[in-house]
């Protein structure tokens, strides 16, 4: 299929595209509050209809909570599989918004033209851009380039309860040759990016109790043991001097740099001493050697997210705080083992444990690194097409969080993702006065018709 006539479709619609656009962004689909249910609903049917009006065979699909949409395009060649959501966070609190988040608008802004409204980034102009694509092909073709399947989800903002179980139940349909993920970002405005390593993630809760009650430190003081000083020996003691994590066996599964990719992100030009300062920082305080990018992206980390002991309220009271606790994460990355990274760390702990204190544990979750495979000839196909659309070079990049959805279309559909979004830092996602750039839109849209292209 020629694409000139596909871009030039996407130029011309992009009014209408808009349009529809506004539309789905009115419809106030908040999946954590039951108030909007009915409201998730009306989002997944409207999602329903607009697939089948470019011939897709589309269905709304129960689940114990927000339904899911799938739908089938048929076609020859590479199949893909696209997924989006369709719910939106919460819009608290309200009396911060400028305008009404469910009124969308477009707004002028020193940096150029925005979609401001709730879910305008996260994810229904994200979806938007890869179902506009596919419109203007078919429009131009009666025929979408590729056998895609859409697979759009109700409840990502709120820990998406059913999406597992469903991918389960219907393995055959959703499974393909390449999932593709519009839920990320650009590295910078001019430049785009291609997310193919994600970090996994670990939580872990552990309280250390000394005696049976908070004591007077001026009567126990020096003779009873504090959990307190327990508690930050055991923290302290998690890096060593080079920055290094000593939980036993940690490193297990971590891959090597790729030269290549790291000269990829070294050619990226970014500013560590600029990202450190936006937030007040001026130094690396990660492992001695590494950039901030490959701290960021490739190396995993342990962080020490929360402490509580003792007295913390207004003036001073001098106690031996009867317990102590405190929240460590570690982000993971490769083929690290977080069940195993769990039950060496609580060893650890255990062993430095005085003969007077106990500790209790309680897991916050648990799910491995995810590196795409990108000798599949599609990633380099796609980066060299987001290339063709955008000022700088697209770059495969990794990403610091955890996006559950990749890795559950590698552990259950054995499917490779590629995470492509055209979002940007300051969308606000989350956040009062949610907003996506009109250009953003418009070339996310002409680069999905490009990558569609290229990977056909």
């Amino acid at each position: 299929m020629d694409l000139d006539p596909v871009l030039a479709r996407i130029d011309a619609d992009l009014p209408n595209a808009l349009e529809r656009l506004m539309t789905f962004l009115r419809i106030p689909s908040i999946s954590t509050d039951p108030a909007y249910a009915s409201d998730c609903d009306t989002a997944a049917d409207w999602l329903v209809d607009d697939l089948k009006s470019m011939g897709v065979a589309a269905t709304k699909r129960t689940t114990p909570k927000h339904p899911m949409v799938v739908g089938h395009a048929e076609g020859s060649g590479t199949h893909v599989t696209f997924y989006g959501h369709y719910d939106v966070q919460p819009v608290d609190p309200l009396d911060l918004w400028n305008s009404d988040p469910f009124d969308p608008a477009i707004e002028e802004t020193p940096n150029g033209k925005v979609i401001r409204g709730r879910g305008a980034a996260d994810d229904k102009g994200q979806l938007m851009t890869f179902v506009e694509a596919c419109r203007a092909y078919h429009a131009v073709h009666g025929k979408l380039p590729a056998k895609i399947s859409f697979f759009f989800e109700g409840e990502e903002e709120s820990g998406s309860p059913s999406l597992v179980p469903f991918m389960k139940d219907n393995k055959d349909e959703l499974t393909s040759d390449l999932a593709l993920i519009c839920d990320t970002g650009m590295f910078d405005p001019k430049t785009p990016s291609i997310a193919t390593q994600l970090r996994g993630l670990l939580g872990e809760e552990i309280t250390i109790t000394g005696p049976s009650i908070d004591l007077h430190s001026g009567m126990y003081g020096g003779a009873a043991m504090n959990p307190a000083r327990v508690l930050v020996k055991i923290l302290a003691s998690l890096h060593d001097g080079k920055g290094r994590i000593t939980v036993p066996d940690f490193y297990k599964g971590v891959p090597q740099m790729d030269p290549a990719l790291k000269a990829q992100w070294d050619g990226l030009g970014f500013d560590d001493a600029g990202f450190l300062g936006k937030v007040g920082l001026s130094k690396l305080a990660g492992e001695n050697g590494k950039t901030a990018l490959e701290m960021l992206w490739a190396r995993p980390t342990c962080e020490i997210n929360g402490m509580i002991s003792g007295y913390t309220g207004d003036g001073f009271k001098t106690v031996l705080p009867s317990k102590a606790s405190a929240k460590v994460s570690f982000r993971l990355v490769g083929q690290q083992d977080p069940h195993e990274i769990r039950k060496n760390f609580r060893t650890m702990v255990q062993e430095m444990l005085p003969e007077d204190c106990s500790v209790e544990f309680q897991d916050h979750g648990a799910s491995g690194g995810v590196q795409m495979e990108t000798t599949h000839p599609a990633f380099e196909a796609a980066r060299t097409a987001l290339s063709d659309e955008w000022p700088n070079a697209a770059a495969f990049v990794g990403c610091g969080g955890s996006i559950p959805i990749a890795g559950h279309f590698k552990e259950y559909l054995n499917t490779d993702a590629m995470l492509i979004g055209f979002g940007r830092d300051d969308d606000a996602i989350h956040s009062p006065n949610e907003k996506y750039d009109l250009e953003s839109f418009h070339k996310g849209i002409r680069s999905w018709a490009r990558i569609l292209h290229a990977i056909a």
